[in-house]
């Protein structure tokens, strides 16, 4: 299992962070954050294709990958916003004063794309994924 490496992001009212995880499909990937202010990122690559094809090289790996880390500052665990494409896994929590802990799984939106929406906009207001790919449509359809 490899270690994901992580670029961390912040703003006034969120918190960011963005680890690439090529390879994955978004039922693969899992996000924590715990009451006790941990950010787990893990995503298991499933149906590799052991045993059909001999390996020449391989300088570089695919999956599994596990990150743990502490939360600089509170977050809302379940206004979080995930998202996974292009092999790179987004999460982006609003601050709060205490962690509101979750488990947040992603939904396919395409093949090797998947988000799971927990808020929208400015100021940070609840949503679900639905909902945020239901506006999406109506907006594209009035467009």
């Amino acid at each position: 299992m490899q270690q994901a490496l992580v670029n961390v992001y912040r703003t006034d009212d969120r918190l960011m962070v963005a680890a690439p995880m090529p390879g994955l499909e978004p039922e693969n990937i899992s996000v924590e954050i715990t009451a006790d202010g941990r950010l787990i990122l893990h995503g298991e690559l499933r149906g590799r294709l052991t045993g059909e094809k001999e390996v020449l090289s391989e300088e570089w790996v695919v999956g599994d990958y596990h990150r743990e880390l502490e939360l600089p500052m509170g977050v809302d665990g379940e206004l979080t916003n995930v998202t996974y494409g292009n092999g790179v896994l987004v999460v982006v929590m609003p601050v709060a004063e205490r962690t509101r802990p979750a488990r947040l799984t992603l939904e396919a939106v395409e093949p090797i794309k998947g988000q799971r929406v927990g808020s929208a906009g400015h100021p940070i207001t609840p949503t679900t994924t639905e909902e945020h790919r239901r506006a999406q449509m109506a907006r594209q359809a009035h467009r």
